[in-house]
């Protein structure tokens, strides 16, 4: 199972925080590589699910939206980035959102 599938994965169970930790690695190799946007692309994933992480489990509703404002930013940089699985990384987004919907509810 590869990094963005182990990510997805953990988006479904609610384990926000790890899934933040699953994709740090490939953020630091796209960014020692000078890969912008695929760097970009993956620190919007990270920001989403930490967004999560802060409104669902530490309860920091300012926080949170802190956070996610910075996946709003840089979500569009997954439809320009050249990453393996390209599809996983738009279905992560899409389960970002509609995890997000959640958040209005509360």
């Amino acid at each position: 199972m590869t990094q963005i599938e182990k990510f997805i994965q953990a988006l479904k169970e609610q384990r926000f925080v790890e899934a933040h930790e699953l994709l740090e690695e490939d953020w630091r190799f796209y960014r020692k590589k000078g890969q912008k946007v695929e760097e970009k692309a993956i620190q919007g994933l990270i920001n989403g699910a930490t967004a999560h992480a802060l409104f669902f489990i530490k309860k920091r509703p300012k926080s949170y939206e802190k956070v996610w404002k910075v996946f709003e930013k840089y979500k569009h940089y997954i439809s320009e980035a050249n990453l393996e699985n390209i599809n996983k990384f738009h279905e992560a987004k899409e389960l970002l959102l509609e995890i997000n919907k959640k958040v209005y509810k509360n």
